[in-house]
Parts: C-alpha cells; sequence; structure tokens
C-alpha cells in the first residue's frame, strides 16, 4: 500500500466516524426535545393522549381553583382557546392569574391535561422600585406593568 492511498483511507475512515457521530448527536437530540404548544395549537393538531408535551399560555383570568394544599386546576389560554389544567404540587412563586406559564404534562382525555410541571414565566422589564413610584407620580406610569 502506497503512502498517498494510506492517507486517503485514514482520512475516510476519520470523516465515517465524524459523521456517524453527528447523526448519533442529532437523533438522540431529537428525542429530548420538547417544543411548547399553545391552547389553539392543540386545538389544531391531533396530539396524542399520554405523550409528555408542553404548554404555554397565560393561566385565565378567574379560573384558578385550589382543590387542596397541594392540588390545583385552573386554565391556559393564549386568547383563542383554553385548556383545562390540573397539577399536583408546589406552585412557582411567581405563578398567578394572568401571568405567563409553561406546563410540562399529558392528556389524560382529550378535556383535561395532567400538569408533571408547572414552570411560571415572567417579563424582562425590571424597574426599580423608585422609579416606578416616579413615573406613578407624573402620571406616565402604564397599567400593563404591574
Amino acid at each position: 500500500m502506497s503512502l498517498r492511498f494510506q492517507r486517503l483511507l485514514l482520512i475516510l475512515f476519520t470523516l465515517i466516524i465524524i459523521f456517524s457521530a453527528v447523526l448519533l448527536i442529532l437523533y438522540n437530540t431529537r428525542e429530548n426535545v420538547s417544543y411548547f404548544y399553545t391552547p389553539s395549537e392543540i386545538n389544531k393538531s391531533d396530539i396524542k393522549i399520554n405523550k409528555i408535551i408542553r404548554i404555554g399560555g397565560f393561566v385565565e383570568n378567574d379560573s384558578f381553583k385550589k382543590i387542596s394544599s397541594s392540588s390545583f386546576e385552573f386554565r391556559i389560554t393564549d386568547e383563542k382557546a383554553s385548556i383545562l389544567v390540573t397539577f399536583n404540587g408546589i406552585l412557582p412563586d411567581l405563578f398567578r392569574e394572568g401571568q405567563g406559564a409553561v406546563i410540562e404534562g399529558m392528556f389524560v382525555n382529550n378535556d383535561v391535561f395532567n400538569a408533571n410541571d408547572v414552570f411560571a414565566k415572567h417579563d424582562e422589564n425590571y424597574m426599580p422600585a423608585s422609579i416606578k413610584e416616579g413615573l406613578k407620580d407624573t402620571g406616565y406610569w402604564n397599567k400593563k406593568y404591574k
């Protein structure tokens, strides 16, 4: 075997190993990636019952019910559709009605989503209390900022 042929075999073998590693990484990532759906997207698609997915939206106003000390029921909405969610566990501190949330769990039937995890979303708009009070005093405070 000539030196040129050995180099060609080495390069070819290396490319095959790298290509196989990339395919293996992409395949495993596909199995573990979890995107979230909005309630209106779920109504349009055919999500399977007992398949773990994530739902993102806002907690609908006047829908939160505390069933027991660690059991809750509420609705997630995107202003077009809403989904009834049941959750057993401890809710995050930022969780409240009108606030964004991402819920991970599965449908137990076509109408009820059983949540395993609840993630509260918050906005990135931080404002120190002194500036907030100054804006309220001058009348420039917008009520959508809480």
